[in-house]
């Protein structure tokens, strides 16, 4: 019988037995690994025997994270990279070919939007953004030429969601492999394989190691494919490479995974709920609400709302950063998933490698505002919120 997901988050792939009883996994700091024997080496080396020889390519801590990380998203196998960009450079660079077509979404996070825009465009491969939030759109702009169709859901940072499965359902019709950032909902609450994709990225900075001590990324798909990643994109094409102490701080946020979702999302749909109802808040985006335009898609693939909140402020940009500057207990800071409630301007801050043209075109707009909704006391969240939005209110009365 298959162990629910927190169990195999807490206890898949290791025995304490098999190390001296330490109900921890170890740490594995080294960087090369001794052969019992010279044709041991050879054969490692070539692939025809299972063993660690040098952690740029693979690691026993990271081994520990790339097991768990597969069985959460339903994947044959995971790949550790030193950062979300990492997972995102060596999947894309592995996949890709001058002349090929990667469709990608509307709106994406600031630097995979620079990456594929201002990086990939340079060596001949095609980008071309298509609202995928109707699939429709997809259906009219996929070609023989297209290798990927990428999207993140919900999308970082005005939460559009893409359907998977119908996403997925075209793409495969014209031969196309499909590829989730799943950083926002994270496994436990949508898990993009079941729904038809291919592969499934992460940055592990945020949900997954959920403390804000790190930076990591995470790849999983198919054995074959997660190899070919490993042995191109990683190892000789950006050397984005996890560090052990980095998969251990991973592997502990991955314990508390289960319960930090249950309750971010708990949270996060009071806030939104009281955010909606405030008279200087505009329209709240959030996959809770049943205001929220795309709730019949976020019903059908995600088990719980999320923590991420995103809003428009009456006033706009202005108004936007007086709230912000008047919070608190509330921080002012990119990131998110952590422990601590965060709060942003994506078109200064996280997306500000947009043009101001290229924001509006994308479904970004000056005055939005993004909060990660923390781990703190709900009642804390609201009334930090509603001081200063108070303050506001005074010093526009003066």
């Amino acid at each position: 019988m298959t162990q629910g997901f927190a169990t195999r988050a807490i206890h898949l792939g290791y025995d304490p037995k098999d190390n001296e009883g330490a109900l921890t996994p170890p740490l594995h700091l080294a960087s090369t690994f001794a052969f019992e024997t010279a044709e041991a080496g050879g054969e490692i080396f070539a692939g025809a025997r299972e063993g660690y020889f040098y952690s740029r390519i693979s690691n026993p801590t990271l081994d520990l994270l790339e097991q768990r990380i597969a069985s959460l998203e339903g994947a044959e196998a995971g790949l550790a990279l030193a950062s979300g960009m990492g997972a995102i450079t060596a999947t894309l660079w592995t996949l890709l070919s001058p002349g090929d077509e990667l469709i990608v979404d509307k709106t994406l996070y600031g630097c995979t939007f620079a990456f594929m825009n201002h990086g990939l465009a340079k060596f001949g491969i095609k980008v071309t953004h298509v609202d995928l939030s109707d699939p429709g759109n997809l259906t009219k702009a996929i070609s023989s030429k297209t290798r990927i169709v990428y999207f993140e859901t919900p999308a970082n940072p005005n939460m559009r969601l893409v359907d998977i499965e119908t996403v997925a359902r075209v793409a495969h019709a014209s031969g196309a492999t499909v590829i989730v950032d799943n950083t926002y909902a994270t496994p436990y609450i949508t898990r993009p394989i079941d729904h038809g994709a291919d592969i499934v990225l992460h940055s592990a900075t945020k949900y997954l190691g959920g403390h804000g001590d790190l930076v990591a990324g995470l790849v999983v798909g198919t054995a074959e494919q997660i190899s070919e990643i490993r042995l191109v994109g990683m190892k000789d094409m950006t050397g984005a490479v996890m560090a052990p102490f980095n998969a251990l701080l991973v592997q502990r946020g991955l314990k508390t995974l289960a319960l930090r979702m249950e309750r971010h999302s708990a949270t996060a749909i009071q806030v939104a709920n009281w955010l909606e109802s405030h008279p200087d808040v505009g329209v709240v985006s959030y996959p809770g609400l049943p205001s929220f335009g795309q709730h019949d898609v976020a019903q059908k693939q995600m088990s719980l709302p999320g923590g991420m909140i995103a809003f428009e402020m009456k006033g706009g940009i202005e108004a936007g950063r007086a709230l912000m500057n008047g919070l608190t207990m509330i921080q002012r800071a990119v990131s998110l998933g952590d422990a601590e409630t965060l709060i942003q301007h994506p078109a200064s801050m996280t997306h500000s490698t947009y043009s101001p043209e290229e924001r509006s075109a994308h479904g970004i707009s000056d005055g939005l505002v993004r909060l990660s909704i923390g781990l703190e006391d709900p009642e804390d969240i609201l009334d930090d919120l509603d001081q200063a939005l108070s303050l506001r209110r005074v010093a526009k009365a003066v």
